[in-house]
């Protein structure tokens, strides 16, 4: 990670026009090219990052940015459609998409492994202990000979799957014979780092081997029992239910400290085996923010002793409000809560309004069950933020059709902050406003509503999906 002497300049990130792109493009093997706009508050919150990876990467990756709103010929010719958009090119060519990570760190390991071979050839077993013994995961294969069929598909594996794993490579059996074997197969090495007495270091790949099942193999075995989490790869790891055990790790300078609660949770984790929960370690100041805004914990919460919170890939989230004991028992009661059904779900909510009677209902976590899915009501909800600009425009739009409907008992125009509250499953809300409903006898299929910010143009979406004919105000006329 990055130290807070080190110094970053915007001057390590090239400039490239309409004019100059291909002819400076063409000079530079391995380079990553920000496509952007200076109006774009994701570009802005990019810059920083992408100007200290920059500076991090000199000499061996070079990073250039395009604005363009000045430069749209190159930019429309690269097929730019959104802001920002990142694109790896080799000697001027459009490679390959940019999909790593969006922070300087994750920026610099992910453009690290574009540079050099797919997978490294090594020849003796010095090459090999010097390759795995690195701070993440190494996949060795060994091969019979130059020619082997094997060793061609791993190396387009490798090809595939560089920007995730290490590649490494050798065409003589005898680098695994210390392992007891003498046929061609892949080792994965685990980090020396994260060595432990309850797994083991290296796993063994025997099957036939092609790109999907090396890629299956890794994905299963590369994390391990317990793996360190970071902001790269959580992600990755979410795609299960995750226990995480956040406190001041720092694998760079004080491996035995971070191991030291690392090995109490795998200790009481190899006891709960085969429950469909996986389990992790994080530095607790790399989540902080998360922490505070996903779980309600205060700074001052845990001290030195972990912080432990589940996470399910449905999104249910639990915290371990017990302290964590040296012994491992609070951990165990915590799991055993957990796989009995007894812990109570996490959920950030506002205070649930004391009083709650304007025409637009304000819904929080709390009360999201109650009020939007009322099994015998049909409900509109906006989710919204405080700052968000469209929505205070679009207020007094919804306000009257709150007011519009009024004395319709069977339809219920609501709204909730979705920045102070947990959104519930089944929506989904990346932008504000975002509006859904919930109608009766479908509340597990909410209906995004896509359609014009109008009085008018709810009522037509109304009359058209609600359970029942639309009561106006007023005359009380049936739509």
């Amino acid at each position: 990670s990055f130290k807070r002497c080190f110094m970053s300049s915007a001057l390590d990130v090239l400039e490239l026009g309409d004019a100059d792109f291909d002819y400076l493009a063409m000079e530079q093997e391995t380079m990553l090219v920000k496509f952007y706009a200076p109006w774009c508050g994701h570009c802005k919150k990019l810059a920083p990052e992408f100007d200290r990876a920059a500076t991090r990467l000199k000499g061996s990756v070079r990073l250039a940015k395009v604005d363009c709103t000045t430069h749209s010929e190159t930019c429309g010719r690269f097929g730019v459609s959104g802001y920002p958009t990142l694109k790896i090119f080799r000697y001027g060519r459009d490679s390959a998409p940019y999909d790593g990570p969006r922070t300087a760190e994750g920026i610099y390991q992910y453009m690290k492994k574009q540079t050099g071979p797919d997978s490294v050839l090594l020849r003796t077993k010095e090459d090999l202990q010097a390759f795995v013994n690195n701070y993440d995961a190494s996949i060795v294969g060994v091969f019979s000979g130059a020619d082997s069929s094997r060793l061609a598909e791993f190396l387009k594996a490798a090809g595939l799957l560089r920007e995730q794993f290490r590649f490494a490579h050798s065409t003589d059996l005898q680098l695994a014979e210390d392992r007891g074997i003498h046929s061609e197969c892949v080792l994965l090495f685990r980090p020396p780092r994260l060595s432990n007495t309850f797994e083991d270091s290296v796993v063994i790949f025997k099957d036939y081997l092609t790109i999907g099942s090396l890629r299956r193999f890794i994905r299963d075995h590369i994390y391990g029992l317990c793996p360190h989490m970071t902001l790269e790869n959580k992600d990755r790891l979410r795609v299960r239910d995750l226990l995480t055990a956040y406190y001041d790790l720092d694998y760079h300078h004080n491996v035995r400290g971070s191991n030291y609660w690392r090995n109490r949770v795998m200790k009481v984790a190899s006891k709960y085996g085969g429950r469909g929960l996986t389990y992790s370690v994080a530095n607790k100041k790399d989540f902080l923010s998360e922490l505070e805004d996903d779980f309600g914990l205060g700074t001052s919460d845990g001290g030195e002793l972990p912080f432990v919170t589940i996470r399910t890939r449905l999104g249910h989230k639990y915290t371990m409000r017990e302290e964590f004991t040296r012994d491992g028992q609070s951990l165990e009661r915590f799991l055993d809560d957990y796989f009995a059904g007894r812990l109570k779900r996490y959920v950030k909510s506002e205070p649930v309004p004391e009083r709650n009677t304007a025409d637009v209902k304000m819904v929080v976590a709390e009360s999201f069950d109650d009020v939007v899915n009322d099994p015998d009501k049909d409900v509109l909800i906006q989710f919204y933020s405080p700052s968000c600009p469209h929505c205070k425009k679009l207020e007094p739009v919804y306000r009257e059709l709150a007011h519009t409907l009024y004395y319709d008992p069977k339809i219920v125009i609501a709204k909730m902050n979705a920045i102070d509250n947990d959104v519930p499953l089944g929506y989904d809300v990346q932008g504000f406003p975002t509006i859904y409903f919930a109608p009766v006898g479908k509340k597990d299929e909410p209906v995004r509503y896509e359609g014009g910010r109008e009085l008018r143009d709810f009522l037509n979406f109304l009359k058209r999906e609600a359970s029942h004919s639309l009561v106006l105000s007023g005359s009380k006329d049936e739509l």
